[in-house]
């Protein structure tokens, strides 16, 4: 069954650094220390590799003390921000924040955009996705702005039409025109890269598929576009912290040049720089 944001699985499949995130902090603020620390989430890859990289060349010039707490999920990052034990985080787009704003009655915004994960689509058995067989098993997130988009993926590409109106909450059941007789299964997003072996393609999330040793840029059969792309990955916070100096001194450095570089060398076209808010 096609899961929400709010029961996903993933929420329960959390390192011992996303349960610390969840936990009060030291000193005299919910999650910043007395010495004025951010402290801010992240999924690993690219989230945490770019903050790492600020953190260990950039911060220190720029007066920012930074804490870098890593999840495994979607769902904690978030509710970690909320309940106040992070200053901000930095894994998800513009839609998904919308979604769980929405489901979970969270009140989130977005700073800045740092970076573009491309989704892509992923297969050990088809090296063309032009030649995808008829009744090929095509595995999809199953949250609801990420399996949209993974639809929506698939749609642009020609192998499925959706309904008119279809929007980032698009599911199977949308699916008005299927010439190759897909069938989709929803997976849990963590899970879609160990699952390969048993499907014929899968839609998998830049994080994911990256943290499984897969390069978006060469392993991927079909891979997003960055025209026009709505799903640049955001530092967001608690509404009404937008202008902390601390979140305004990471925002700067995370659309700098420097960084740019940083995403432009590491990841190769795997993740794409974003230099604008």
């Amino acid at each position: 069954m096609r899961k929400s944001i709010a029961v996903t699985a993933a929420g329960l499949a959390v390192t011992f650094f996303g349960l610390t995130a969840c936990g009060s902090g030291s000193g005299s603020g919910k999650s910043g220390g007395k010495d004025g620390t951010l402290v801010v989430g992240a999924t690993a890859v690219p989230a945490g590799e770019v903050l790492t990289y600020v953190k260990d060349n950039l911060a220190e010039k720029a007066g920012l003390k930074l804490e870098i707490r890593e999840f495994t999920d979607y769902v904690l990052p978030n509710t970690a921000l909320q309940e106040g034990s992070l200053d901000a985080n930095l894994y998800q787009n513009q839609p998904f924040l919308d979604e769980f704003n929405k489901s979970k009655g969270t009140d989130l915004v977005s700073v800045v955009k740092a970076y573009l994960p491309p989704m892509g689509v992923y297969s050990k058995k088809v090296k063309d996705i032009a030649k995808l067989a008829d009744g090929a098993t095509v595995a999809v997130p199953n949250e609801t702005t990420n399996e949209g988009r993974a639809l929506k993926l698939l749609a642009a590409e020609g192998l499925i039409t959706l309904k008119a109106g279809a929007g980032t909450d698009a599911s199977p059941a949308d699916v008005t025109a299927n010439p190759k007789h897909l069938k989709f299964k929803e997976l849990d997003p963590a899970q879609l890269p160990r699952s390969l072996d048993d499907l014929d393609v899968a839609v998998i999330n830049n994080n994911y598929a990256q943290d499984a040793g897969l390069s978006p840029a060469e392993d991927a059969i079909l891979l997003e576009s960055a025209k026009d792309n709505p799903y640049a990955n955001l530092l967001a916070v608690k509404r009404g912290n937008e202008d902390d100096p601390r979140v305004e001194k990471l925002a700067k450095l995370l659309v700098s040049s420097d960084v740019k570089k940083f995403i432009a060398e590491k990841y190769k076209g795997s993740v794409l720089p974003v230099t604008s808010g």
